[in-house]
């Protein structure tokens, strides 16, 4: 079944704001397996030029899985999630994410295509902190595998 291609251009409001924490960060640096002291060490990045630790380039991934999955789970979408993998994903920043930022996030569906007997969904976020002050734009594909693939 094609995804209903009425969704592209629909916007999501945020839902929640995020609060970051510096153990948060802590964790998601060692699950990566960076130890890169700008992400655990508050002096560090400070010394760096930080207000307090950063988090790793990645990270927002944490709040954007929540905002993808309340699109893709949407039955009129039409997407069967037993046969969605992740195409790509991207980060661009206008500032990196550091600890006591109070983040939301604002998720449009940016694009649905077919391509090969599969189904291309773009998803954009755009992560602003507590000021309304752009902090990052996402974009995630994901793929809806047809029938025979």
């Amino acid at each position: 079944m094609a995804l209903d291609q009425s969704f592209i251009g629909r916007s999501y409001p945020p839902a929640s704001t995020y609060e970051v924490g510096r153990e948060k960060i802590r964790e998601f640096a060692d699950a990566i397996g960076d130890d890169n002291p700008v992400y655990c060490d508050p002096e560090a990045a400070r010394a760096a030029g930080h207000p307090d630790v950063i988090a790793p380039p990645t990270f927002l991934t944490v709040i954007n899985l929540a905002a993808i999955n309340t699109i893709v789970a949407d039955p009129e979408l039409g997407l069967d999630y037993s046969r969605m993998v992740h195409g790509d994903q991207s980060f661009q920043y206008t500032r990196p994410v550091h600890a006591g930022d109070q983040l939301r996030l604002t998720t449009h569906v940016e694009d649905i295509m077919a391509r090969a007997g599969n189904d291309f969904l773009t998803v954009r976020a755009e992560i602003t902190d507590a000021d309304g002050e752009p902090v990052c734009t996402t974009r995630a594909q994901l793929v809806v595998r047809g029938e025979g693939a």
